[in-house]
């Protein structure tokens, strides 16, 4: 999974931005519900878990500390994206692995950032993809999506405050939103920016 932001509200907070109470959460809440669904062993963030030097407060990190004593047996890995750069690794009482891109696993490269890998297929995360639907009377919606190309896949951001990007892709790729909890797969006749990650 891509781009939690763990702590992003914190960090707006305490620059005096009026910003929801809650999101760390209601983001351990989901995460806890897909790891129950699909039993999962190993969990691999492709960067972003914290957002800032400031989401190591106090209260953001005893919340991921009493998240992780619920899963002691998952194997937790975070390839570094830019956000962590700055805001440092996770603290090591959560037992995070923590690595630089790329993380080879199989035939994937797991990188935070959406560049080619010359042998792998690459799964990154970093630019939070949406993709805009428009409906009768003028009706238009932005979804987070997942984008599959040939040799690159994008994720869409886990984290519940991080925003989003509408991208362009080829009219190879396949898109998938994602909403309330569901994945559709869509078709190439929304508009979209030219140029973003062709």
């Amino acid at each position: 999974m891509a781009d939690i932001h763990f702590g992003k509200a914190a960090a707006y907070r305490r620059l005096g931005q009026p910003v929801p109470h809650g999101t760390t959460d209601a983001n351990l809440r989901q995460l806890d519900g897909l790891l129950a669904r699909y039993c999962c062993r190993q969990l691999i963030f492709l960067g972003d878990f914290l957002h800032a030097p400031e989401s190591h407060a106090p209260a953001t990190l005893a919340r991921l500390a009493e998240w992780r004593s619920r899963h002691p047996q998952l194997a937790i890995t975070l390839v570094r994206g830019n956000h962590d750069l700055r805001a440092g690794d996770p603290p090591a009482q959560l037992g995070i692995d923590v690595v630089n891109e790329p993380l080879l696993l199989g035939p994937y490269a797991l990188q935070h950032e959406p560049q080619p890998h010359p042998s792998h297929h690459v799964l990154a995360g970093h630019v939070h993809p949406a993709f805009p639907l428009q409906g009768r009377g003028r009706q238009r919606l932005r979804l987070p999506c997942f984008c599959i190309g040939e040799r690159l896949s994008l994720l869409p951001a886990f984290g519940s405050f991080t925003g989003t990007m509408t991208v362009a892709t080829e009219d190879s790729w396949r898109i998938y939103v994602v909403g309330d909890g569901e994945v559709w797969p869509v078709a190439h006749s929304a508009p979209v920016r030219p140029g973003i990650y062709r």
